[in-house]
């Protein structure tokens, strides 16, 4: 998909720096208002990984009481193809509040039939996405709980990535259970692994799917299972509250220090027990979101951020959690399934995607005072993505990127949005993203290149993804 959008649309395949430099097919516009030179240098040192299926979506496990997840859900699929395979994780608030039917009519609300399920295997079969499953914890039985996957195992066979056991469970006490610490959920949760795994002993567990309390639950509970009974170590993050009078745009765009030390805190404890960990359900504001912040442009240049911190941070994916239309956090807008729009936050996802998996490089960026940052992504084909993003609303980037590497072509896509505060007309290279998931950007800017450096422009206010060879 990269390099169907980016490379062929630079007009520049095959021309030599020198050509590259003297007449650029298709130039960048100088952007109006002022101009503060900046630079990005980008070094051959591998940092980090973007694997496959990395930027995934998390619904309510409610969605599948509703004609959301089925095989007939065109544009939902249309959207969800758009950023690519991934991974649907379903779970939420409501999985502790959905009992298993087996005889059950299907689509109603506080049950899942296995009509239900087979709606879920047909989209994720039609949308080439994988789903990490969750299983009532708190107010069903292992017994329950075992049936349930049995069947979910035999209709979403090699769609199913594998399981969560309850959601949250670090605030169970009080909403379930009068008493309750850690070592009452590892108990519970082993119960329920146990007659599980009798059920379908071929799925794979991830947990423990904490809100927050990473070193007092999160990563204890990774050391008490083991890699022998998990596959991933899962865990909760949002920015803050939604209801707080300090979850603005201009907080959401401005660095998140507690992202980094949660994501230190993770890695360290995944990689004590040999698994691999994941943000298996994120968004900007929790409570959510924040009216007019979570569904404004701002959150498309946030979840940039957002996404590859967590990949620099050793995590192996995020889901960003979302479904309907309020005015809160979801990247796709939805009316019980049939869907509304793409909201800015899906568009700052798609960027991501295009810019591809592969290894992380080390960048450094030299832009003022400014709020810049910058990313690099070595495809295995050799090729480079660039993601700048200028969460400045004023000043627009001259920029300069040091690649490390001979420069062949390079082609730049914009994302661009009326206002931080804005929440319609984000676009990205001009197009918008279709109701079934189309998306058609205008011809990407073709950049002057110098031997490894690339020049272009990065609007007040934007992203750019620069693709060079």
């Amino acid at each position: 998909m990269t390099d169907a959008l980016i490379g062929g649309c630079g007009g520049g395949s095959g021309q030599t720096p020198a050509a590259t430099s003297a007449s650029p097919p298709n130039p960048q516009p100088v952007p109006s208002g002022p101009l503060t030179t900046a630079t990005v240098s980008v070094s051959a040192s591998a940092i980090g990984t973007i694997g496959a299926r990395f930027a995934g979506l998390s619904y309510e496990k409610d969605s599948m009481a509703v004609p959301r997840f089925a095989p007939g859900n065109a544009d939902l699929i249309g959207m969800f193809m758009r950023l690519g395979p991934s991974l649907l994780r379903i779970g939420g608030n409501s999985v502790d509040k959905t009992q298993w039917a087996p005889n059950g009519a299907g689509r109603t609300s506080g049950e899942v039939a296995p009509s239900d399920i087979d709606a879920l295997a047909g989209f994720l079969q039609a949308s080439g996405w994988t789903v990490l499953y969750g299983v009532n914890l708190a107010t069903s039985t292992p017994a329950a709980a075992a049936a349930e996957l049995a069947y979910a195992v035999q209709s979403l066979g090699s769609s199913l990535y594998g399981i969560e056991i309850g959601n949250e469970p670090d605030l169970y006490g009080g909403n379930y259970f009068s008493t309750w610490n850690l070592a009452d959920f590892e108990q519970l949760w082993e119960q329920f692994r146990s007659a599980i795994l009798q059920a379908a002993p071929t799925v794979k567990f991830t947990g423990p799917a904490s809100a927050g309390n990473i070193a007092t639950w999160t990563v204890p509970f990774g050391q008490y299972v083991g890699s022998s009974e998990i596959v991933l170590l899962t865990q909760h993050y949002y920015r803050g509250n939604g209801q707080s009078a300090s979850s603005t745009d201009a907080e959401l765009v401005s660095p998140d220090p507690n992202l980094i030390s949660a994501l230190d805190t993770l890695k360290a404890g995944a990689t004590s027990i040999g698994v691999p960990f994941r943000m298996t359900e994120t968004n900007s504001f929790y409570n959510g979101g924040a009216n007019g912040v979570s569904d404004s442009y701002a959150s498309s240049l946030w979840v940039i951020d957002h996404l590859f911190n967590i990949a620099l941070g050793g995590g192996t994916g995020a889901n960003l959690h979302g479904g309907g239309d309020g005015d809160g956090y979801t990247p796709i807008a939805d009316n019980d399934g049939v869907v509304v729009e793409a909201r800015p936050e899906y568009y700052g996802v798609l960027l991501f995607a295009l810019a591809g998996p592969g290894s992380l490089l080390q960048t450094t960026v030299a832009a003022a005072a400014l709020n810049v940052t910058a990313y690099a992504i070595r495809s295995g084909a050799g090729g480079v993505s660039i993601v700048v993003v200028n969460k400045d609303s004023t000043q627009n980037l001259q920029l300069s990127v040091d690649t490390g590497q001979s420069v062949n072509t390079a082609a730049v896509l914009v994302l661009r949005g009326p206002a931080l505060d804005a929440t319609s007309g984000v676009s990205i290279q001009g197009a918008a993203v279709a109701q079934n998931g189309d998306f058609t950007p205008g011809a990407a800017y073709t950049s002057t290149v110098a031997g490894s450096v690339v020049t272009c422009y990065v609007p007040a206010a934007s992203a750019a993804l620069i693709r060079v060879t």
